[in-house]
């Protein structure tokens, strides 16, 4: 009876849920189909969406999945539902609502392979665009129409130059308030020196946003149904029509600007057809001389469709971008190019750029992108940098963290490999004669840098593991340990940056981590020559110890301040010359603690003049301690100062905040050397205490609204001001239980 009940109430879920799973079962079976076989080139696009942040690219890749059938349903970034985006796969991304990594997806669309890289907005993930742009062949560029071209806007527009990408311009979030596309526009033109102008522009703004004007094929449109999967087409409304003619008119122009064909029509005052301006658009988008700018709002699900429309139609195929290789001759000096060849067959050998890692489920996962040839399933394939054969086990599409297995990928193809051990920026080739490179990804500097631990001990087998695996996937993300003050240093782009690698640690490895500021390497020196007489005697049972040295210590120049030195200027044997080395030693260990902060002291010269030693008595650890010792008692006589390291800082931001970057320099006691400028920008050239440059990154890029950046390295060592040395050595005292700790101390 059991059995019988339990069948009935099985029959009747099947029966309720039977629609879903048809559906679901049809739209990836749809996909399946199409993805079989070998598609044509022509049919390929490989596009990346990047913006500044919160400009909606998630949300976007999110809808242009579910039009194209890739999703069942759309679930929102930070959504009630609490499901997340389909992109956002990582936990952290979800709580945060902000995207970490670049994710790869691919999808269908009128029978075109579509793959697509999400990557995150935040400067501090900097590497994740820099390596999706190196990648792809063409990209989509979001802007929101409220704040228009920002910083980070810049940042990737620059990373398009310095690979060429050419870009399609989306401007998104027209339903919010103070939503102005015609400023994003302005913006567009005149901050990053695009030819840019609108190809479809909006029916309304905010909240009376009714559809979209398509100004090329001169038709309106409306997004209909529950998620705006309906488009329909119908003629352009009357009171829009004197502005759509003067739109598509400037349109014309833009192009003609950048395309010759178009250009003479243009002259020769011939009417375009609509096939004409669609071939021009395309050839001047590809040769990054135009950018079309396409309008919508994906969160309310209007203008996705034409976006893939015009993915489709502006975008370049793999073939029509050029992909050169390094041939590296160990002969000669110079390095040649040779052009990869992109047709879809196993013709030439294969040669693909291991451009991400990631430690998935199932070990590390490479992401690859094929340039030439053909990869199978369970071939061999060399590591160019490391000469290494290895075996490709498992070969798999990817669609956010789902993967489908699949027997071969050819050029033009994004897929990833699973158990291959590499490093971000390595070259495949299917044979070991060829010695090709394909061009490396730029990695930016660190510009912030700070202690970490783990906060249990026991923990130390795990960290080493997280902070190894982190450091092979982010080029950005540094690691080293400092001997002299004993702590891991962590250094990456951004104090947002550090602080996700701190929480993945804990979530990933379960080991919570401490993070804190960096110890300054602090130096102690003496600013006067002293004299010292030491005597180191012990009597004990037996041969006691015994050792005298008589001589001066002397400070060093500025130039020489981190250097220590040892001078034996006996005259005669009172000190056989066996024990100078001696001597020297005990003088080196003492200088590893100085008296003052307990810092290393240095800067100075120790010269031995005299001493006297015993028959018996004298041995190695006699001299040893007299050497420790005549440092101790010289450095009580002389007048001790603490040293601090210099950098030489060199500070670039536009000149409207020139003022409140000196301002800035200043109140970290910085020296201004010198400044330059060109281009609308400034170069502040300064000297700054390392002591005092701790958080500057963060300050710098909120005073200058994020376009500020800054470079550092180690200049020289000088004494520090009185202030700060008074506060070091009370610190230590406190430290070491000499004074006691104040209660209630006021922060300055």
């Amino acid at each position: 009876m059991k059995w019988f009940l339990a069948g009935i109430s099985l029959g009747q879920t099947r029966l309720r849920t039977a629609g879903t799973v048809m559906l679901k079962k049809v739209l990836i079976n749809s996909c399946r189909a199409c993805s079989s076989g070998i598609i044509p080139n022509e049919k390929i696009r490989n596009i990346g969406i990047s913006a500044h942040i919160d400009s909606g690219k998630t949300t976007l890749t999110e809808r242009v999945l579910y039009y194209t059938g890739r999703i069942a349903e759309i679930h929102e970034v930070k959504g009630k539902d609490g499901v997340g985006a389909t992109m956002d796969s990582m936990e952290l991304e979800r709580q945060r609502g902000i995207t970490i990594q670049s994710a790869a997806t691919y999808t269908i669309w009128k029978d075109h392979n579509i793959n697509i890289i999400d990557t995150p907005g935040h400067v501090d993930f900097t590497i994740e665009v820099e390596r999706a742009l190196r990648i792809l062949d063409g990209a989509v560029l979001v802007l929101c129409a409220v704040g228009g071209v920002q910083c980070q806007t810049m940042t990737v527009n620059r990373q398009m130059k310095r690979y060429s990408v050419p870009f399609l311009t989306f401007i998104n979030k027209l339903d919010r308030m103070g939503s102005n596309p015609n400023r994003a526009l302005q913006q567009l033109r005149t901050k990053l020196n695009q030819n840019a102008a609108f190809i479809n522009i909006p029916m309304g703004l905010e909240g009376n946003l009714r559809g979209i004007i398509d100004l090329i094929d001169e038709r309106s449109m409306y997004f209909e149904g529950p998620f705006g999967q309906n488009v329909r087409f119908d003629e352009i409304p009357a009171e829009f029509r004197a502005e759509a003619a003067e739109q598509r008119q400037e349109l014309v122009e833009c192009v003609a600007n950048a395309d010759e064909i178009l250009g003479e029509m243009f002259l020769e005052e011939k009417i375009p057809t609509i096939d004409d301006l669609k071939a021009a658009i395309r050839r001047a988008t590809v040769q990054r001389l135009f950018s079309p700018v396409l309008v919508g709002t994906a969160l309310k699900n209007k203008g996705v469709q034409p976006l893939l429309n015009a993915v489709l139609e502006y975008l370049p195929t793999p073939t029509e971008v050029d992909n050169y290789a390094l041939l590296n001759d160990e002969d000669s000096k110079e390095s040649s190019k040779m052009l990869m060849d992109p047709r879809r067959d196993a013709t030439q050998p294969f040669v693909g750029l291991a451009f991400k890692l990631e430690a998935g489920r199932f070990g590390q996962l490479t992401y690859v992108r094929v340039y030439q040839g053909c990869l199978k399933k369970s071939e061999y394939i060399y590591n160019t940098r490391t000469g290494k054969k290895v075996r490709v086990q498992r070969l798999v599409r990817l669609h956010a963290d789902q993967m489908e297995d699949v027997d071969e990928m050819y050029a033009g193809d994004i897929c990833a490999l699973f158990g291959i051990d590499c490093a971000s920026g390595d070259t495949f080739t299917s044979s070991t004669s060829a010695n090709l490179s394909m061009e490396s990804i730029h990695i930016p500097e660190a510009v912030i840098s700070m202690s970490m631990k783990p906060a249990n001990k026991n923990d130390l087998d795990k960290f080493s593991k997280g902070i190894n695996r982190f450091t092979r996937e982010d080029p950005t993300f540094r690691v080293h340990y400092d001997t002299e003050s004993k702590e891991t240093i962590i250094s990456g782009m951004g104090e947002l940056h550090l602080e996700i690698y701190s929480q993945r640690m804990e979530r990933e490895y379960n080991c919570p981590c401490v993070m804190g500021k960096p110890k300054v390497a602090f130096r102690e020196t003496i600013t006067s020559s002293v004299p010292f007489d030491f005597t180191h005697k012990k009597q004990s049972g037996g041969s006691g110890q015994y050792g005298k040295v008589v001589g001066v210590l002397e400070p060093l120049d500025s130039e020489s301040y981190t250097k220590l030195e040892f001078e034996d200027d006996t005259v005669g044997t009172n000190i056989p010359k066996q024990f100078v080395p001696a001597i020297e030693k005990g003088f080196r260990e003492a200088c590893e603690k100085g008296p003052l902060t307990g810092h290393k002291i240095s800067g100075l010269k120790f010269i031995l003049d005299d001493g006297a030693h015993h028959m018996v008595d004298s041995n190695e650890i006699s001299f040893i301690r007299a050497g420790e010792g005549a440092l101790k008692q010289a450095m009580e006589k002389a007048n001790a100062v603490v040293l601090e390291p210099i950098m030489s800082v060199e500070i670039v931001a536009p000149n409207e905040f020139q003022g409140t970057v000196i301002a800035g320099v200043n109140r970290r006691h910085g020296v201004i050397k010198g400044q330059d400028g060109a281009d609308g920008y400034f170069t502040l050239y300064a000297d700054i205490p390392l002591n005092d440059m701790f958080g500057y990154a963060t300050e710098l890029r909120s005073s200058t609204e994020g376009k500020g950046e800054y470079t550092m390295e180690y200049s020289r060592y000088q004494p520090c001001l009185p202030g700060s040395q008074e506060e070091l050595i009370n610190k230590y005292l406190e430290a070491t239980g000499q004074l006691p700790a104040k209660k209630n101390k006021w922060k300055n």
